[in-house]
């Protein structure tokens, strides 16, 4: 199979996860014989020129964009679409609700199949404004409208596209990214005043609907000495949301904000943490949750549906979502009962050990590809079968 991959930012993945997810399954899929195509923004990526680079089997191929906020997207994906119209793909996968806006030009244009990934109701993302809002709402009605199937991340999303739409979709869910191996001495975290055990991360963008900001304010309030924060994360678009967070957290030595962390140094400060907080008010499925639950550290998080999916009953602790008070009450308990959350970061190690594999995903997704090819090769036999018998009939 040929397939297309239009919405992600480029390859490798510095931030965002769609593009983590995008360099974990695209390139399991190219180890069984397959070839995947990576439309980028030049913006992202490292490689300024026309021609494609390889990453792991994938060919990343640039395209110009605008550096403004929303539009890069929405260009790239537009020009995407174009660029795979001149070559005979079997697949053409978006991911993302605003670059599928562009699903129906991929109809016009090509006569492959049209994939489109649904990470998160991106339109609620508080960073956008009315119109960019509007726009990517428009990309998950086209979605419905043109696709010829829809993948979701989670439960509520397959929930959010039935109740809504009346559309059936196939729940693929993500699975956590593959890590380096780390500094066993933890040299790093030493470096930045921290002790293994005693301190608590975030790891995502410094984004508003991702909720720092609460974190911090719930961290403030803790009567638990000895204990840190750590924010692991760059920003997207939200340049004033982030000169505000620094501005509160600037005056206090036990709250750090490291920028974005890549390799051994993020994970020895993920494997390094003794709690990891995720107080989210909007997510598709968390990878960053599920990073933290496979390397078994222990997790407190707002209780929006994705997740509820995850941590159910008995792998973590939530707290009621957009509360300050509520998250520094979890966090203290934690803190005070951290033998009995211990227990619950085994069973969500477990947990996702047996169900987030991207073996599994890879596998699931090449069956879905191949059964829509299957299926648009049953129909062209049957329109054939058709047109025998109807000439048949004329000659008589």
């Amino acid at each position: 199979m040929r397939i297309a991959v239009i919405g992600a930012k480029g390859l490798p993945p510095k931030q965002g996860g769609i593009e983590h997810y995008c360099a974990e399954l695209y390139p399991r899929i190219i180890k069984q014989g397959h070839s995947v195509d990576l439309f980028a923004r030049n913006s992202y990526t490292d490689f300024q020129g026309r021609q494609p680079y390889d990453f792991r089997g994938v060919q990343v191929k640039n395209l110009p964009g605008l550096n403004i906020k929303g539009a890069d997207a929405l260009i790239t994906s537009a020009l995407g679409v174009i660029a795979a119209s001149g070559k005979r793909y079997d697949i053409i996968h978006f991911h993302a609700s605003g670059p599928s806006l562009f699903t129906a030009l991929s109809k016009v244009v090509s006569k492959a199949k049209i994939v489109v990934t649904c990470h998160g109701l991106d339109w609620q993302r508080s960073k956008w404004g009315n119109l960019s809002s509007n726009i990517i709402l428009y990309g998950e009605k086209a979605a419905v409208k043109f696709a010829d199937r829809i993948i979701v991340v989670s439960e509520a999303l397959k929930q959010h596209f039935s109740q809504t739409y009346n559309r059936n979709t196939i729940y693929i869910p993500g699975a956590p990214a593959s890590y380096s191996n780390s500094d066993l001495n933890f040299s790093y975290g030493k470096a930045l005043g921290l002790c293994k055990g005693r301190y608590i991360v975030f790891l995502g963008r410094l984004v508003p609907e991702k909720c720092p900001d609460l974190l911090v304010k719930a961290f403030l309030q803790l009567k638990s000495p000895g204990w840190k924060l750590v924010l692991v994360g760059g920003i997207s678009d939200t340049k004033e949301f982030t000169a505000s967070l620094l501005k509160t957290v600037s005056a206090n030595s036990n709250i750090l904000m490291t920028g974005e962390l890549w390799g051994a140094r993020k994970a020895e400060i993920i494997r390094g943490a003794g709690l990891f907080v995720l107080p989210s008010n909007v997510e598709g499925l968390p990878l960053a949750m599920l990073e933290a639950m496979r390397e078994g550290i222990p997790v407190v998080a707002s209780d929006i549906a994705p997740h509820k999916q995850l941590i159910g009953t008995n792998r973590g602790i939530l707290f009621r979502d957009g509360s300050i008070d509520a998250c520094a009450n979890k966090l203290e308990w934690a803190i005070q009962n951290y033998r009995e959350l211990s227990k619950l970061a085994l069973n969500a190690q477990n947990h996702v050990k047996t169900y987030y594999s991207w073996e599994r995903i890879s596998a699931e997704h090449l069956r879905l590809y191949k059964d829509l090819l299957e299926l648009n090769q049953l129909k062209q036999t049957v329109l054939q079968a058709r047109v025998r018998i109807l000439a048949t009939d004329d000659e008589r």
